[in-house]
């Protein structure tokens, strides 16, 4: 199958999933999206996305802050878009070829290199209480795979990294 071919039918499959009516999983797992972020492997949960988006265009922004890649539109609102490797503290080899548009507000959408998959993993291979950078890393699960160890991205954690890159003070527990 041809890379257009494997890109369409993940855009179809992932597409479809959110027209079809809630379905139960089965006890105990979990369901991933294997990506990959300035050449690493990583995951991001399925449940954390409101969509996956190949090759969106992207408006550049004047910035002194490097993982912010620009804006993006989504279904009218205009998005932050961040490189997820930066954010990670890691180089980047190349701009970006997907972005995931996390579910939550305010609007963020995090770009990455390769999507690799869909994963659906027993919760047993979710190995938590990873450390993957010290104090503020966004990493904090690892999934086992026959493949390799992925580490998880927390992306509730990625936006308070990236409301702190971007100047805004945290929110008091009390007031939300």
């Amino acid at each position: 199958m041809t890379v257009a071919g494997r890109v369409t039918r993940l855009r179809e499959e992932f597409d479809r999933s959110f027209a079809e009516p809630a379905r139960v999983l089965e006890c105990g797992t979990v369901e991933l999206l294997a990506v990959s972020a300035g050449d690493r492997p990583y995951a991001l949960r399925l449940a954390e996305a409101s969509g996956v988006h190949p090759d969106r265009p992207v408006t550049p922004l004047p910035t002194s802050v490097r993982a912010l890649l620009g804006v993006a539109g989504f279904a009218g609102a205009v998005v932050p878009v961040y490189d997820l490797a930066a954010l990670l503290g890691h180089p980047v080899p190349r701009r970006p070829r997907w972005l995931l548009l996390a579910h939550g507000t305010p609007p963020l959408a995090l770009a990455f290199h390769e999507l690799d998959r869909h994963l659906r993993v027993p919760l047993a291979d979710v190995v938590d209480g990873f450390d993957g950078g010290g104090p503020d890393s966004c990493l904090h699960e690892m999934v086992r795979l026959p493949d390799g160890h992925r580490p998880i991205v927390d992306v509730p954690a990625v936006r308070e990294l990236v409301h702190r890159l971007a100047g805004h003070r945290p929110v008091p527990e009390e007031v939300r």
